[in-house]
């Protein structure tokens, strides 16, 4: 057994045997079949689709202080074997107080949490980061979120260079309101990224509920650090809901390359969602256009 399974597996022991500290076992099993064509001729594959598990707990300290921390590891149910499936997702502890919280590991950065739930396909073909630069998870960083006044919050993002030839990079939001629409209908968010993995980044978020239909959009420009080209686009999504399924469609654009996206899910159970979907990418001449067809199923524990 490769060395990561070894350690999963001991976290998750000790997670079902200490009872001392309160440790919440979680996970979301996320599998499809697809019909693929990346400009070579159609093919079937199975995809797992940032599967994942993890462990997270928060315990209380003195003077008002509480400990939080999240193991989290990603697990590949269809291509990896031998213990390569397992990979590092987020992984932080930290304190949380009157002053806000501070996490301290690998952690998404505050331009990638910041879209919310409008990126309708994420985790799929869809995914923004197909077309957008920014979709960073920093080692090596720190977080903080600002305590939330009026609907307004502030997450920053600092990640330590790591070597003496590399230069620190920043990341920061300013959010408002709810971005799962369940305590309001309006969430927006405006986010920057200097220097994260070789580009500076900006995007501007917004989405809300109207007769029970979301609507988001995203503005994102990017610039390549090294050779200065710069580039923009642009995300529609809207999302509508029929009883237990829901239809969903989304359009996204980087200078000339474009993306466009159809699905459905279907709730079958509390935590439980059977889903179809077909994703078309029209590509510049520097790589060829590509499209997916796709039924799965997502379960989360």
């Amino acid at each position: 057994m490769k060395r990561s399974a070894v350690v999963v597996a001991m976290a998750l022991a000790a997670a079902t045997t200490v009872q001392a500290d309160p440790v919440t076992v979680y996970g979301q099993l996320n599998v499809s079949a697809q019909s693929s064509d990346e400009g070579e001729g159609r093919f079937s594959e199975l995809k797992s689709n940032s599967s994942r598990f993890g462990l997270t707990g928060d315990f209380a300290l003195d003077n008002g202080l509480t400990l939080v921390y999240q193991v989290e590891w990603g697990v590949d149910l269809a291509d990896v074997g031998d213990g390569d499936n397992i990979t590092s997702r987020n992984q932080y502890i930290g304190l949380k107080g009157h002053f806000g919280e501070v996490r301290l590991g690998r952690h998404d950065t505050a331009l990638k949490d910041a879209q919310g739930k409008i990126d309708l396909f994420s985790d799929y073909e869809a995914d923004v980061k197909n077309l957008w630069r920014g979709e960073v998870r920093a080692s090596d960083s720190v977080t903080y979120y600002t305590p939330t006044f009026n609907g307004f919050g502030v997450h920053l993002t600092y990640v330590m260079e790591d070597a003496a030839d590399a230069e620190d990079a920043f990341s920061a939001a300013v959010y408002y309101g709810d971005d799962s629409l369940k305590d309001s209908n309006f969430y927006a968010a405006i986010a920057v990224d200097s220097d994260v993995a070789g580009f500076d980044a900006m995007r501007a978020h917004a989405q809300t509920k109207v007769s029970g239909v979301k609507l988001g959009a995203m503005y994102h420009t990017q610039e390549n650090i090294v050779s200065g080209l710069e580039q923009d686009g642009w995300l529609v999504s809207a999302a509508y809901p029929l009883g237990k399924t829901e239809l969903k469609a989304q359009y996204q654009t980087l200078e000339d390359d474009d993306a466009v996206s159809v699905g459905v899910d279907y709730k079958a159970g509390k935590n439980t969602t059977l889903f179809a979907w077909y994703s078309s990418f029209n590509l510049d001449l520097a790589a060829p256009d590509r499209d997916y067809l796709a039924v799965g199923i997502k379960h989360k524990f």
